[in-house]
């Protein structure tokens, strides 16, 4: 199971995901080019010292990330999709592909995902955060494949 951020233009949005990945154990993909520098400071303090924790690949461009993805299904959270993602039965390899939060993925992008799922909303919302669908989503991922990281037994 992969993380892949389709050019992210907020970098406390990039930074909470890559802290979500650290702590899921979850491999990330930063499709390139972001709408910041990578070495922002937001980006910093949102992902705090998680950031050093997270298995990153960067790469330069769509066409570069698609040259080296491997073949793991492409799975696009999409606010134009009509599947929640609560009936989709994901798969160990997987990758879930979010979209830039001021203009999603284009065209070609979109088409070139294997499936395309929405978490459900009520009807006078336009969007969640994609962080937060991130989460949601790859949470239900985890669960489904039973790859959650354990947790360490602790002393009382």
């Amino acid at each position: 199971m992969r993380l892949a951020l389709y050019q992210p233009d907020i970098p406390p949005n990039t930074g909470a995901m890559l802290r979500l990945a650290a702590c899921f154990d979850v491999s990330v993909d930063i499709i390139e080019p972001c709408g910041f520098p990578f070495s922002d400071r937001d980006l910093r303090r949102a992902g705090m010292d998680y950031i050093e924790h997270v298995d990153l690949k960067r790469h330069e461009s769509w066409d570069a990330f698609q040259a080296d993805r491997g073949t793991g299904r492409l799975v696009l959270l999409t606010t134009r999709a009509s599947k929640p993602y609560t009936e989709h039965r994901f798969a160990d390899d997987d990758i879930l592909l979010v979209g830039r939060e001021t203009a999603g993925v284009p065209e070609d992008v979109h088409a070139a995902a294997d499936a395309r799922l929405i978490v459900p909303m009520t009807p006078h919302t336009r969007s969640i955060n994609v962080a937060m669908a991130s989460a949601i989503v790859l949470g239900e991922a985890l669960r489904q494949i039973d790859r959650f990281p354990r947790p360490q037994a602790q002393d009382a």
